[in-house]
């Protein structure tokens, strides 16, 4: 008897789902009552009152913060980057880097895990007996995995839940997604770290923060320079492979 006919085959295949469901629940709804709700605006008229409750309970303040932004990593709610800043704006910067990448690191972990239970499996099976083209792509991405999971990290033109959500869709190893998240989101945490550090006085002349920082020559070199050397690797092997032919 097949899972779709049977009545506890289904049961197990709707609970393997239901974490990806309640993300996707979570995220739609997010999506309508949290976009002006976790804002700069709301950072800048509320930045007295974090000060006062860092200075007074500076761990059980650094213990929220960080659940908050894996909530929002998790749930893929609108809110990244002004928790990021907001990391900064609380900590400095090492501690709002070490406090943004730990907590963006974990929510993504979250959404991998919950990914990979449900639609995950499925899209991962049929992969792995699959033919022809797909079959040249399974082989060409798990031979390439740390380089192409590095890439989805370093590219600022790849959105945060899509680096989130695809590679638990194509079936990655969870070491690897660990490793390559920890340590590619780190160029982009210092960033947006940096740029909070400094939000109380962009605050005080009553402008909001500039995120097209992260595109200046002198920030957007260098992840370019770690996106070319990701990508080496796999440049390497496909000259090799020319040359063998």
């Amino acid at each position: 008897m097949s899972e779709m006919t049977d009545p506890r085959g289904r049961a197990a295949g709707l609970k393997r789902h239901l974490p990806l469901i309640l993300i996707a629940s979570v995220a739609l709804i997010g999506v309508f009552t949290l976009r002006d709700t976790l804002s700069f605006e709301t950072l800048a008229d509320n930045r007295e009152a974090l000060i006062a409750l860092r200075n007074d309970h500076f761990v059980l303040i650094a213990a929220a913060f960080v659940l908050i932004y894996v909530a929002i990593v998790a749930f893929s709610l609108p809110g990244a980057a002004v928790a990021s800043i907001t990391g900064g704006f609380l900590f400095g910067l090492l501690g709002g880097t070490i406090l943004n990448v730990a907590a963006a690191t974990t929510g993504a972990c979250l959404i991998f895990l919950a990914a990979r239970a449900g639609l995950g499996e499925m899209l991962s099976a049929k992969m792995d007996a699959s033919e022809g083209r797909l079959a040249k792509l399974r082989d060409g991405l798990r031979e390439n995995e740390i380089s192409v999971l590095f890439l989805l990290r370093l590219v600022p033109a790849v959105p945060f839940f899509v680096a989130n959500l695809l590679p638990a869709l194509v079936g990655v190893r969870f070491r690897n997604y660990l490793i390559t998240t920890a340590l590619g989101i780190v160029p982009g945490a210092i960033v947006f770290t940096w740029i909070g550090v400094g939000v109380g006085e962009v605050f005080d002349r009553g402008e909001t923060p500039d995120l097209s920082l992260l595109w200046e020559p002198h920030v957007i070199g260098p992840i370019l320079a770690l996106c070319a050397l990701a990508a080496l690797p796999m440049i390497i092997k496909a000259v090799r492979g020319k040359r063998e032919i």
